[in-house]
């Protein structure tokens, strides 16, 4: 996760109950862009960044939840994210919509 559910940030209640594995830095094909309250990650295979964010382990009713939180499929969609050190499959929430005109991006959030 690279946004609002890290350790620390306002919705990481949401993650209680289940197992942090590590620090996670994705390869660099995305990037995170500001959408006010919260982030979106896209894929960016032109100029993509190194995104900066957290492993963690979810059991199945945990990601039944976050999908409703993150409005998937409407404003977001999960899908695989290459992980830098990673074997198997690694989920990301990606944004859904069009980038907003003029939007901020980065490489972790809050966008430093």
């Amino acid at each position: 996760m690279y946004g609002t559910l890290k350790r620390g940030l306002r919705n990481h209640h949401l993650m209680a109950g289940q197992r942090f594995v590590a620090d996670a830095v994705t390869e660099p094909r995305y990037r995170v862009i500001d959408l006010g309250p919260y982030p979106g990650m896209v894929a960016d295979a032109a100029a993509g960044l190194a995104v900066r964010g957290e492993l963690w382990a979810v059991d199945p009713g945990c990601l039944a939840a976050l999908d409703a939180f993150e409005g998937v499929p409407d404003l977001f969609v999960r899908g695989t994210v290459a992980v830098a050190g990673q074997g198997g499959d690694v989920y990301a929430y990606f944004w859904n919509r069009p980038v907003p005109v003029a939007a901020a991006s980065g490489d972790r959030w809050p966008l430093a």
